[in-house]
């Protein structure tokens, strides 16, 4: 049953980046971004306030968005600070892909290719074979996990990379790429796991590559931390309310930090 879920899963990634590059192709030309990809979008916002290593942003939606200082760190990019003016790319699952200050430099860069090998287990890491026949290795942002790992060994895809050289986003390259994607989760053996995201609260913060949360239910957990995220990590504290994104291992891959409360305190 739990393998029947998977591949399930697994075909309608295939649908949500099939209907990005058909909505793509649908809007022409005139709104084109030539480093975005097919199904991509950029919101105008203004900074509220920055608190809690997050920006909270208003794009005129009906609710804020919150968006990691973290994205811009890594970058070597200035913090946002209140009355900011930013460009918030999101993803066609509405998931943050990147955010600029207006004006401010992004050398987004589109790749035309194929998977050349699985990714290896946390998904973090991609080897590119491009249209021209060069390998090229890319680690993974943790919001494009889910969705470069369901795209077939050999199927025509195109590839956004930041300026960090990671993979930010994905999709296929046409019509026929789709359709083959299809065959081939119909006839191989899916992918072992997809990632769970669970609400906790901080019990110990990191400490020898693992915390330690206590889960909605009121239940104590132990979670390894992968590498690339022990960075943001350190920076959790006792208390903090957290999402955690946990991989088919059951070790935390990616973290988004909730605003405290008016109160300042976490129960």
């Amino acid at each position: 049953m739990r393998r029947y879920f998977i591949w399930q899963a697994a075909i309608l990634t295939v649908g949500l980046l099939s209907s990005a590059t058909f909505v793509g192709a649908a809007s022409g030309a005139e709104g084109a971004h030539p480093q975005l990809l097919p199904g991509d979008r950029v919101l105008i916002g203004t900074v509220e306030e920055v608190r809690s290593e997050q920006a909270k942003i208003d794009t005129g939606e009906m609710s804020p968005r919150f968006v990691p200082m973290g994205v811009r760190k890594e970058k070597n990019l200035p913090s946002l600070k209140k009355g900011d003016r930013v460009e918030i790319t999101l993803n066609e699952q509405n998931l943050l892909v990147d955010v600029h200050v207006i004006g401010e430099a992004s050398h987004h860069l589109v790749v035309h290719g194929q998977l050349a090998e699985p990714l290896v287990t946390g998904h973090d890491k991609a080897v590119i074979r491009t249209a021209k026949g060069k390998e090229e290795s890319h680690f993974v942002r943790p919001v494009a996990r889910s969705k470069v790992a369901s795209v077939p060994v050999g199927v025509d895809a195109v590839f956004l990379i930041d300026e960090l050289n990671k993979i930010v986003d994905v999709t296929y390259g046409d019509k026929e790429a789709v359709l083959h994607a299809e065959e081939l989760w119909q006839k191989k053996t899916p992918l072992k796991g997809s990632f769970n995201r669970t609400n906790v609260v901080i019990l110990t913060p990191l400490d020898r590559n693992a915390i330690t949360v206590k889960t909605e239910d009121g239940k104590e957990h132990h979670y390894e931390v992968r590498p690339l995220i022990q960075k943001r990590m350190e920076k959790l504290t006792k208390g903090d309310a957290v999402v955690l994104l946990l991989d088919e291992e059951n070790k935390v891959t990616d973290v988004a930090i909730l605003p405290r409360s008016s109160e300042g305190t976490h129960k």
